[in-house]
């Protein structure tokens, strides 16, 4: 895929701009959830996925392309969003609890496409703990444990795409497990 997405930035550097869509296309779906899971909020995570590609799209001629593109384009996904966190101001979110009831959320007044089964409460009740716990981490922490368990990027991956060195990234992946874990035993 890295040599697919090289040649197209071979072809956006001599101006043509429909490679660049053709690269969108192959990330866009990965970045939104690498955003989505650091931010936790649908419309913040389009709107800074939509931000990385036009950054990457604008700073094209500085990648190098004896570096992989993902990692170019998780990086600066990932810095974005942590600037977002540093900057954000306390929001309404649909898993805030509806004021005067006892634990329905806003989440509960939006009218479902699907039927839930059952047996899927549970588990989905336990995700959303583990999110909002994930949301919870410091930034530093939260960064490597979504890139980790949520992308599923080895710890080289993540130690480029943060630009820190690899013993950090697994002091970091520790100390945010531990951090984590303690967060969760009473589950």
């Amino acid at each position: 895929m890295e040599t697919i997405v090289n040649s197209r930035i071979k072809q956006v550097l001599k101006g043509d701009q429909n490679a660049y869509g053709e690269i969108v296309e192959l990330y866009k779906d990965k970045i939104f959830q690498l955003c989505y899971r650091m931010l936790g909020n649908r419309h913040e995570a389009e709107d800074v996925a939509q931000e990385a590609f036009i950054r990457a799209y604008i700073n094209i001629h500085g990648f190098n392309q004896s570096k992989k593109f993902s990692s170019w384009i998780y990086r600066i996904a990932t810095n974005l969003c942590i600037d977002r966190i540093r900057k954000k101001k306390p929001d309404y979110f649909l898993d805030a609890e509806v004021p005067g009831t006892e634990g329905l959320t806003m989440y509960s007044q939006i009218a479902s496409d699907t039927d839930m089964p059952e047996d899927q409460l549970a588990r989905l009740e336990l995700q959303e703990v583990v999110q909002r716990e994930i949301s919870n981490l410091p930034e530093k922490y939260r960064a490597v444990i979504v890139l980790k368990y949520i992308e599923e990027l080895s710890l080289n991956e993540i130690s480029e795409i943060l630009d820190l060195p690899l013993g950090t990234v697994k002091t970091r992946m520790h100390r945010g497990r531990e951090n984590l874990r303690q967060r969760l035993k009473n589950l």
